[in-house]
Parts: C-alpha cells; structure tokens; sequence
C-alpha cells in the first residue's frame, strides 16, 4: 500500500502522529472517532508501511512517530502546507535563515498540487516587506534544536559566556530583531532568558522534565528582563508631551521605559550599551524635555550632537 493509496482515516491517524511527540491511544480513538482496538490495527499497518510508531505502556503509555532517515513522506493538510509555505516566505528575509528558507520552501513548492501552489504564490505575490539592516545572526540549526526541546520537553545543555547551562527550555521568543530562549534553569530554580546567537549549539540531553508553567506572558516577561538589565549609558528624560505620544514614536518601547507623569509631561527612562540608541531616542521624542544624566553621557551625547553637525568633518579640514 503506496501512501497517496492509505485509506483516509489512516492518513488522518499519520498526520496526528507526525504533529506531535507523543499520543496516548485514548486520545487517538477520540480524534479519529474509532475504538482503541481499531487505532492499534491502524497502528500495526503504518508499521508494516515502514512508518516506525513507537509503543509504550503502562498509565503514560502512548505512541509515538521516530524520527529516521528512512522515514516517508511528511503529510500537510492544505491549510497546513499554505500555512508553512508563507512561514517560509516570510523567513526568506529573516537575517540567518534566508538560504535555508528558500531551500525548504523550494522543496516544498515540488510536492504541492497544482490548486495549493496557486494559492501560495498569490499569497507571496500580495506581501510586501520592508527589509532591516544588519544585525546578530541567530543560527538556524540552534533554533530547530531549540524548538523541539520546547515541543518535546526535553533538556538542553549550551554554554552562555563560557559556561555550561543546563536547563528545561519553555519558549522561543523574537523581539527586537533577535531570538530569545525562555527557559528554566534548575540551577537557579528560576526562569531565565538567553540571546540565542550568544549561545553556543544546544544539545539535546533525552532527559525529559515534566510539564511546568510558563510565566502568563512569555514575550512581556522577556521584555520586562531586557528592560531590567544592566547597561553602560542610563539617562531618564522628562519630556513635555504626553506619555502615549512619546511612546508610539519611540522606535523601541520597552515596559517602563516611558512612564505619564501628568496628561502632558511623561518620563522616559532611557538605556543603551553604545550612545547612539541614547541620541537616537531623545531625537525621535520630538519634544522639550529636561535630561537627567551623568557627565558621561553628557560628553558623549554632545559628540553625537557634533557629529550629527558635521563638526568632526569640518574641524578635520583647518
């Protein structure tokens, strides 16, 4: 029996099995609206297939699809594959993963129907996207690696800054043009965010952990620990316009960056590692504003100043 030949509650029963690690055969009866003894014969003729479903028992007894270079073709519903094909579309801009992105949507493109490339690429053909500059480049096999941890619950061991981390990874999150790792680290028992491309390649450990939950919002959570960190140049700005004008022209917005002091004045806690984020915010803000901020800051925001002037190019020319 070829797969496009497969009756259609077994490609049905292949399709769960490829989209998630692990299914108890209750949960599969349930989807597929059969008895469990009908999901174990099932079960018995992918395996004949060459389709190599694992089975467990006992009260966490379930089945699960391995992973092998043998294995057959991946199956997509339609909305799926339109729904991975404009992933990738998107990803083909995405700094880090634009060649392995075309490769896989390529790939992808030659196995669809006819009906489904069409509406792809009228989809593709309707997306305009403005492209970012350079920046840090987050690895792709990293992410996948990263990924599946999350997916599958399983550790990962990395080193960060020279040293080795172990930790139960939660969630992928992508703010401000880079990849963040949410995880939990038992080392500290707390939850701790790591820049991917600042990581050395995750390994999987096949220590699996239980199920732990997430802090409510993973991405604000993320932000909060971004807006929390330690930087070279701080400088806060009281500004005379009102806090939800100054924060929609910010460029970056941090919680707790931009704080109303009154319907017309806010304040603006500002933070950067380098002086041009620092000049570049006071200069979006586009208002008045008083600036508390060490002699430092001060020397380097005036050469900033002086640079934007062209003062550098016309003092090197006496």
């Amino acid at each position: 029996m070829s797969v496009m030949n497969m009756p259609a509650r077994m490609l049905r029963l292949l399709s769960l099995l490829q989209g998630r690690r692990e299914w108890t055969g209750t949960e599969l009866a349930d989807r597929l609206g059969v008895t469990d003894r009908t999901v174990r014969r099932d079960i018995e003729r992918l395996r004949e297939l060459g389709y190599p479903v694992a089975g467990t028992t006992g009260t966490a007894g379930g089945y699960r699809l391995l992973s092998g270079r043998d294995l057959p073709p991946l199956l997509l519903e339609d909305d799926e594959a339109v729904a991975v094909a404009v992933g990738l579309r998107t990803a083909a801009g995405v700094a880090g993963i634009e060649e392995s992105a075309i490769r896989a949507l390529a790939k992808l493109e030659q196995v669809l129907p006819d009906r489904l490339r069409r509406r792809i690429r009228a989809v593709g053909t309707a997306i305009a996207r403005i492209p970012l500059g350079g920046g840090p480049v987050s690895d792709p096999a990293a992410l996948g690696v990263l990924a599946a941890a999350c997916r599958d619950r399983e550790m990962v061991r990395f080193t960060h800054r020279g040293v080795w981390r172990k930790v139960e990874p939660g969630k992928l999150v992508t703010a401000f043009r880079q990849w963040y790792l949410l995880a939990f680290d038992p080392s500290k028992d707390d939850w701790r965010t790591f820049r991917i491309d600042r990581i050395g390649m995750p390994e999987p450990t096949g220590h699996r952990f239980p199920a732990r939950e997430l802090p409510a919002e993973p991405a604000a959570f993320v932000a909060r620990v971004l807006a929390e960190a330690p930087y070279r140049y701080t400088a806060t700005a009281l500004v005379q316009a009102p806090a939800d004008v100054v924060e929609a022209r910010l460029m970056v917005a941090l919680p707790g960056k931009v704080e109303a002091v009154s319907a017309r004045t806010c304040r603006v806690r500002l933070r950067a590692n380098t002086i041009e984020p620092l000049a570049a915010d006071l200069l979006l803000i586009a208002a008045d504003y008083a600036l508390d901020a060490p002699e430092e800051v001060r020397k380097a925001l005036a050469a900033v100043a002086g640079r934007l002037g062209g003062e550098a190019g016309r003092s090197g020319q006496r």
